[in-house]
C-alpha cells in the first residue's frame, strides 16, 4: 500500500498512478494539524486497514499528474540520519554505526524548491537515501524484533551544504530549512520484500549522479534500529534515513531539477534556488567520492 499527502495535506491511496482519496475516512484525519495527520493515520493503521484496502480495490481516483503531492511526512516527530553507512563498493570493515538529528522543518516535497543558504558554504551536495518509518512506540528493540517496529519507506534527499556555518556540527550544516525533501509516498512494510535489495539512483536535469544498491549498506536496518533504540524512543512517524552511498554524488545549484528513483517506492523531483547564484562543474563529485570511498577503514 501506497500513502500520499496532496494538494491541501488530504491523505490518500496511490494505486496504479491514480490517487485515490480516503472518502468518508479522511474526516477523521483532516481535523488534525497539518504535521499530525499521516501520524496518526500511522498509529491507527492496524484499525483501519481493512477500510483502506477497500478505497484501494474500489478504483478510481484521478492522475497522480493532475495532483500536487506533498511530503508523506511534513513533519516527522525525530528525523534521524546515519552517517555514510555504505561501504562504497569496497570488502571493508564497517565503521561502528553512527547518527545524526536533522530539523524536521527542512521537509520539503515532491515540486517543491530546495532553496539554497545565503550562508557560506563551498559546495552543495545531493545525496539519495532510502528511509524508513516507525510504526510503533519502540525502546530497546533487539535485531530479531527491529522489522516489527517499521510502517514502511519512503525516498529522502538529504541536501547538504558543506560548512554552512564555519564548520560546526553536522545538525547545523544540514538542518537549513528545505534540505530534507521527502516523497513520493510511505509505501508500507509488507510491499518491501528486502530492503536491503534496492536499486537507488539520482540525477541532476537528466545527468546521471547517484546509481547503487542497498546491498551496499554497511549496517542492517535491524542493526540500525536497535542501536537508535538504545539511545532513544522511537515513536510513530519517526524517520531514520539510512545514508548514501558516496559514488555519484554532485552537486545541486540554482536552476537546476534533482530527481530520486528507489525500486519499489517511485520518483520525485525538487527544484533548485540559490539567491547567491553559485556554481560548481555540473558533474559527478569525484574528489569528494574517492574521499570517502579511501577512508573507509582497512
Amino acid at each position: 500500500m501506497k500513502l500520499v499527502m496532496y494538494n491541501d495535506f488530504r491523505p490518500g491511496l496511490l494505486v496504479d498512478g491514480n490517487v485515490i482519496g480516503l472518502g468518508s475516512l479522511v474526516d477523521e484525519y483532516m481535523g488534525s494539524h497539518v504535521e499530525d495527520v499521516m501520524i496518526n493515520l500511522i498509529e491507527d493503521f492496524a484499525s483501519v486497514r481493512d477500510d483502506l484496502e477497500d478505497i484501494a480495490d474500489s478504483g478510481g481516483g484521478v492522475p497522480v499528474s493532475t495532483v500536487q503531492l506533498r511530503a508523506p511526512l511534513p513533519r516527522p516527530r525525530k528525523l534521524i540520519c546515519c552517517f555514510g553507512n555504505y561501504k562504497e563498493g569496497q570488502d571493508r570493515e564497517a565503521f561502528p554505526i553512527d547518527m545524526f538529528l536533522k530539523s524536521p522543518e527542512a521537509i520539503i516535497g515532491p515540486g517543491d524548491t530546495v532553496v539554497l543558504p545565503n550562508t557560506p558554504f563551498t559546495i552543495c551536495h545531493h545525496e539519495a537515501e532510502l528511509a524508513l518509518v516507525i510504526g510503533k512506540r519502540s525502546k530497546h528493540v533487539s535485531q530479531e524484533d527491529a522489522m516489527d517496529s517499521i510502517f514502511g519507506y519512503t525516498a529522502f534527499m538529504d541536501v547538504s551544504p558543506r560548512a554552512g556555518i564555519g564548520r560546526g556540527p553536522t545538525m547545523i550544516q544540514k538542518s537549513y530549512d528545505t534540505c530534507a525533501p521527502m516523497g513520493p509516498c510511505i509505501v508500507t512494510a509488507d510491499e518491501i520484500e528486502n530492503p536491503h535489495e534496492l536499486d537507488i539512483k539520482y540525477w541532476v536535469d537528466g545527468q546521471a549522479r547517484h546509481d547503487y544498491n542497498t546491498s551496499d549498506l554497511e549496517h542492517t536496518v535491524p542493526e540500525l534500529i536497535e542501536w537508535a533504540t538504545k539511545v532513544m524512543t522511537l515513536l510513530p512517524g519517526d524517520v531514520i534515513a539510512l545514508g548514501t552511498n558516496h559514488q555519484g554524488i554532485g552537486p545541486l545549484q540554482d536552476g537546476e531539477t534533482g530527481t530520486i528513483e528507489i525500486q519499489g517506492i517511485g520518483a520525485f523531483s525538487v527544484k533548485v534556488m540559490d539567491p547567491e547564484k553559485r556554481s560548481w562543474p555540473k558533474e559527478i563529485d569525484q574528489e569528494m567520492a574517492g574521499r570517502v570511498r579511501e577512508a573507509r577503514p582497512g
